[in-house]
């Protein structure tokens, strides 16, 4: 499993290049044709990451279910992210994955509800397979980060 934690380290540190390449201003910004923005993408990328691990594995999720509930699955950017809510997603990028890595080598992760993806039409069965989904999750909304940011380039 220590190559599936590196895959997803590396897509976070990309993930925060485009935090600290941009302003919270422009992070907020939702281009014309688009419903999100580059931080919910972001916020999103965490959000399931402890749905699909800790969630699906009958745990009490790292953050704070109101984060959760605002980036999960179904959701769109309510409001602006604040600068200090934008520091917290930086940090979060990070705490959660050490964190998950950790709590998966001490074994917590021991029962797993079988999940349906709507993606892929793929059923999870053990926490393993939803790290992998994770990684693949994950790289699909860095390429809406990457496109967004694109976007606000022009």
């Amino acid at each position: 499993m220590t190559y599936t934690f590196d895959i997803c380290l590396k897509s976070r540190q990309l993930l925060e290049r485009f935090i600290k390449n941009h302003t919270t201003e422009e992070l907020n910004t939702i281009p014309e044709g688009f419903n999100n923005n580059i931080i919910w993408n972001i916020g999103h990328s965490i959000a399931t990451q402890q749905l699909l691990t800790y969630g699906l594995s009958g745990l009490k999720p790292r953050l704070d279910m109101a984060f959760i509930d605002r980036y999960r699955k179904g959701t769109k950017p309510e409001g602006l992210v604040t600068q200090e809510e934008v520091a917290q997603m930086h940090t979060l990028l990070f705490t959660t994955l050490a964190e998950l890595q950790e709590d998966y080598e001490a074994g917590l992760f021991k029962d797993f509800k079988e999940y349906t993806l709507s993606t892929t039409g793929g059923t999870l069965t053990n926490v393993g397979e939803a790290l992998e989904f994770n990684n693949y999750h994950e790289g699909l909304h860095l390429g809406c980060v990457i496109q967004l940011s694109k976007l606000l380039k022009k």
